[in-house]
């Protein structure tokens, strides 16, 4: 026998719920069974960069007090979680944004956000935060404030961004999940890289109250190592807040029940290069066509075909307009929480480069840029009303990037920003639509890395896309598939 903390290092967190309910094992012991393996692993990954190990030991030590049960009402009860260090306030304790002034200052929030509240009545225990680029704006996770995080599969290049900590932390065996978040890809990119499985819920499927809006780009929920942890919490998080501006229609059954279905014969479409032009790695363009396959001989048909305007370079022009102020919103929240303006040298090159482009920006271009996304919204979702059931594409446009491919240079602050949309052709597109999208660890590179395959359905599809993948998840498991270190 070994310990816990080897034991339960690749359990997923429903198997490792399962053993606090039934009394076998105690939520603290879990808990320093995570503290033991973070401890050992983050040196090399640098995925956990804020921790209240003491903290998370007395909630574990409250529920062992209280008894727990797997119910649906906490079904995570004494399982070990992490947040991202990106806009999840958690009462009492610090959250820096990946920002180095904020890092200095240690701002403590003075309540939980939604999903925050939501997932400790789901029962996670909670030790620390996530690794998070400054403002959660590129696909890697390198912020000047804490320093690179490292993909546990070879530890050279990017577990992906904006989630790269959370994912790093779940695909080296640290915790079973952690919080991620996604406003152009920030789930399903890291999950890619990484390994994982990625769900980016539909727009307003999860309340991102009470201090943003569901109008805007980004959800919040998870990356995993199951598919049935994901659904588990999303029914645990999914629902409205309090003066939601966008609520997605309610499910017909909770979201686990889903796994046990199979879907009927599906119109699938099938998209294996960038159709804005550049080449992508042809190892990410196999894995797209081999999914494809495995669907067909699950029963689905499988054609190429995408909504066309995806092929429309103006969607990025939209996008990274939408995405600028996004970055101008979050350098004056960073004000807030300090109490005073922050200064050029406070913020990273890309993204006050990109906050001062906002600032220029008058209200009828924001006007148009929002109006033009509405209009991109429609007509991407307008192919699934048409009679496709779900489109199939690259997560990624490349393999995991080596370290430091998309910094910035003195000359051009912005070049790392463009040669990100590079890597991340597929994911942008379905911020824009809202629609949700799931990637998930089908593929292999001929190096051993990860290679994830995007599956996105229509608005308020999640079902549907965790049917698909738990079938996928029992054709081609991934779980017995974990990096050496």
């Amino acid at each position: 026998m070994g310990s816990i903390a080897e034991e339960t290092r690749w359990l997923d967190a429903t198997a490792q719920a399962e053993l606090v309910a039934s009394g076998e094992v105690k939520a603290v012991e879990l808990g320093e069974a995570a503290i033991e393996r973070i401890e050992a692993s983050n040196d090399a990954l640098n995925a956990v960069v804020i921790r209240w190990f003491e903290h998370g030991l007395e909630v574990a030590a409250g529920i062992d007090a209280y008894g727990s049960s797997q119910d649906d009402r906490a079904p995570f009860a004494g399982v070990p979680f992490l947040l991202k260090d990106l806009w999840a306030h958690y009462a009492g304790q610090v959250l820096t944004n990946g920002n180095q002034a904020l890092k200095e200052a240690q701002p403590v929030s003075n309540e939980d956000t939604t999903i925050v509240e939501r997932f400790n009545q789901a029962g996670l225990v909670t030790l620390g935060r996530t690794n998070s680029p400054e403002l959660g704006s590129v696909p890697v996770t390198e912020p000047v404030a804490y320093g690179p995080t490292r993909n546990p599969w070879d530890i050279s290049r990017t577990p992906g961004g904006s989630s790269g900590g959370a994912a790093a932390a779940v695909a080296s065996g640290m915790v079973p999940i952690a919080h991620a978040s996604d406003g152009g890809g920030s789930i399903r990119i890291p999950a890619s890289c990484c390994g994982l499985v990625g769900l980016k819920t539909s727009q307003g499927r999860i309340s991102v109250g009470p201090h943003r809006s569901e109008t805007g780009l980004g959800v919040e929920l998870c990356v995993s190592r199951s598919v049935r942890d994901t659904a588990r919490l999303l029914d645990a998080t999914y629902g409205p807040g309090v003066g939601d501006t966008v609520i997605a229609p309610a499910p017909n059954r909770p979201y686990v029940d889903e796994l046990a279905v199979d879907p009927p014969p599906l119109r699938v479409g099938l998209l294996d290069h960038n159709p804005r032009g550049g080449d992508i790695h042809p190892e990410v363009a196999q894995a797209a066509r081999a999914a494809g396959a495995l669907m067909e001989s699950l029963g689905h048909s499988v054609e190429a075909a995408y909504p066309e305007i995806l092929a429309d370079n103006s969607l990025t022009q939209q996008f990274m307009a939408l995405w600028a102020t996004q970055m101008e919103a979050g350098v004056d929240a960073y004000a807030v929480a300090i109490g005073r303006p922050l200064t050029e040298d406070e913020v990273e090159t890309p993204n006050w480069a990109q906050a001062q482009f906002a600032k220029s920006m008058s209200a009828g271009d924001l006007a148009r840029a929002q109006g033009a996304a509405v209009r991109a919204r429609r007509s991407i979702q307008q192919w699934w009303a048409d009679g496709w059931d779900l489109l199939i594409t690259p997560t990624l446009g490349d393999l995991p990037l080596p370290i430091g491919a998309l910094d910035p240079t003195p000359e051009d602050p912005m070049v790392g920003v463009r040669a990100a949309t590079a890597f991340v052709p597929f994911t942008p597109p379905f911020n824009i639509s809202g629609q949700p999208a799931i990637s998930l660890p089908l593929g292999l590179s001929a190096d051993g890395l990860p290679i994830g395959v995007q599956f996105v359905a229509a608005y308020g599809r999640e079902d549907l896309l965790l049917q698909v993948a738990a079938g996928l998840e029992q054709a081609n498991p991934w779980n017995s598939r974990h990096p050496t270190g």
